[in-house]
């Protein structure tokens, strides 16, 4: 037997030209333009049902499936290509003898191409108005199995599985006298069986998640498949290879500048959690480096909310990148371009703001099209040996609804605009990289403390950040991801002016946490919550 990676021996090298296609398409979107290219190098044409018509009123002759088969369309259509005349004329193997025989004893004709685009189950599972039953039939049964019967002969026979591929194959066509060379049917053969490992996926998912218990409500196996977005120049660092899959571009537009890289994808996935938080505030700019915030505000306007970011940290933001929640205008852009900033993401930009904005060419310009919070997708790391797999952390409920789940467990209650504060400050510590420690006052960041082996540590950083950057601590409050498991770090807090604190709880000296928060007449809000971002 050959080896899985080397092309099997006689495979034929030159281009295989296309006498005999067979087209079943869902999706008829640039179906008819594909055709006419066949049939004017001289291919054959059969068809079925929708997409026969398609062609026929296009004026191109069309061969029924059935004609083929003698056999008719059965069980409402779910029957109409599962037959030896059109498998055998894939599967046959034109450089082995006996094969060939076997199809003329049987009196079957090969197929030279498939051309195919599978029911849609993937979108119609996440229709409202499909019961169980009816979602089933969008699972195509027919139409993966002539794909994968003509990417394995992919020696002597083409493969289309995507509309996105119509365009290639047509310019592989003209090029070649209405042939496929070798390397396209190996590329195109590729491609088909990540379009159905796609589709097996997205229905084994779903049946998983069928009634599934509520303790065991992630998938085994655990299956994903996405397509390759694009490749990227290199990965962390230069000696790393790397590509971007699935459809990030859903949620983010590139405008303007260079290809994202992999660093820069990691910073802007961090940058569009962190915004989503504040997707339904009023303007809110955040400012991150690393994947971690050097500055986060809300304000009356953005150019307000810009300012009072970066006032948090004014050395780190150089090289990072600004997001917001609202329309990029002019004057926050002026701003924003005074130093130099990687990458800008927004939802819109004001008339003007990327012509102003583009004139820095190495810099990346990206539209928010999309919200983290309507992804499906779990949150998954590669480890040694495996993956881990969880939810998203998902974002923070509305004020109202969370000061209903948290807990006052000092003598001070919190003013309401310490409320304020603490849900702010709890929204963005969680995107904070842990220990986290984050000092809030007036709807911004003063200090932020990140990554610390301790919560002193990570108090002290903090405190250090807003003391170079001359920012009163005073009336601030101060938040942490996790629980404070000595008093050590609320004292550390008290001793700069704090008058607040909001942090999970939970640990065996919380008696003692409290005490001490009594003791500086500190306000302390347990959440019960806990936000590790490692």
């Amino acid at each position: 037997m050959p080896s899985p990676t080397t092309d099997a021996p006689n495979a034929p090298e030159s281009p295989v030209r296309i006498r005999r296609a067979l087209l079943s398409v869902y999706d008829k979107d640039g179906v008819v333009p594909l055709a006419k290219a066949l049939h004017t190098h001289g291919a054959e044409l059969v068809s079925t049902g929708g997409t026969a018509q398609a062609l026929r009123d296009a004026d191109l002759p069309v061969t029924d499936v059935t004609d083929v088969t003698g056999a008719p369309e059965m069980l409402d259509g779910r029957v109409k290509t599962l037959h030896p005349a059109i498998h055998a004329g894939l599967l046959a193997r034109r450089d082995e003898a006996s094969d060939l025989d076997e199809l003329k004893a049987q009196g079957i004709a090969p197929i030279d191409l498939v051309v195919g685009s599978l029911y849609p189950f993937q979108q119609a599972r996440h229709r409202s108005d499909l019961s169980p039953k009816e979602l089933l039939e969008y699972i195509d049964i027919g139409g993966p199995t002539m794909l994968r019967a003509a990417a394995k002969n992919y020696h002597h026979v083409g493969v289309v599985s995507n509309t996105d591929q119509y365009e290639e194959v047509v310019q592989a066509l003209n090029d070649h006298d209405g042939a496929l060379p070798l390397p396209l049917r190996r590329t195109l053969a590729g491609r088909a069986f990540a379009a159905t490992a796609s589709y097996d996926t997205a229905i084994a998912n779903y049946l998983g998640s069928v009634d599934s218990d509520a303790d065991d409500a992630l998938p085994s196996p655990y299956i994903a498949v996405e397509g390759k977005a694009q490749d990227l120049r290199y990965g962390e660092n230069p000696h790393q290879r790397a590509a971007l899959y699935g459809t990030p571009f859903s949620f983010v537009k590139p405008l303007h500048g260079k290809a994202l890289s992999y660093n820069n994808m990691i910073d802007v996935h961090a940058a569009l959690a962190l915004i989503d938080e504040f997707r339904d505030d009023g303007p809110t700019c955040a400012i991150l480096k690393h994947t971690n915030p050097t500055g986060v505000a809300t304000a009356d306007t953005l150019l307000h909310a810009y300012e009072r970011a970066f006032a948090t940290d004014t050395k780190s933001p150089f090289g990072g990148i600004v997001i917001v929640n609202q329309a990029l205008d002019r004057a926050t852009a002026e701003a924003i371009n005074s130093i130099y900033t990687e990458v800008i993401i927004a939802p819109e930009y004001e008339e003007g703001v990327l012509d102003l904005l583009k004139e820095k060419k190495k810099r990346r310009l990206l539209r928010q099209t999309g919200s983290l919070r309507e992804d499906p997708r779990h949150q998954v790391r590669s480890v040694a040996g495996g993956l881990l797999v969880q939810d998203r952390n998902p974002v923070s409920a509305p004020l109202n609804e969370s000061r209903a789940a948290w807990s006052v467990v000092t003598d001070a209650e919190p003013t309401a605009a310490m409320w304020g504060d603490m849900h702010f400050a709890w929204r963005v510590v969680k995107h904070v990289k842990s220990n986290a420690i984050l000092y809030v006052r007036d709807g911004r960041t003063l200090g932020i403390g990140a990554g610390q082996m301790s919560r002193v540590d990570a108090s002290e950083l903090a405190v250090r950040k807003a003391a170079e950057e001359d920012l009163s601590l005073d009336g601030a409050v101060v938040a942490s991801d996790a629980f404070f498991p000595f008093a050590d770090g609320l004292e550390a807090a008290a001793e700069h002016g704090i008058t607040g604190a909001i942090q999970p709880g939970g640990s065996i000296r919380d008696d003692e946490v409290i005490a001490a928060a009594n003791a500086h007449d500190i306000a302390m809000v347990c959440t019960g919550t806990r936000h590790f971002c490692h």
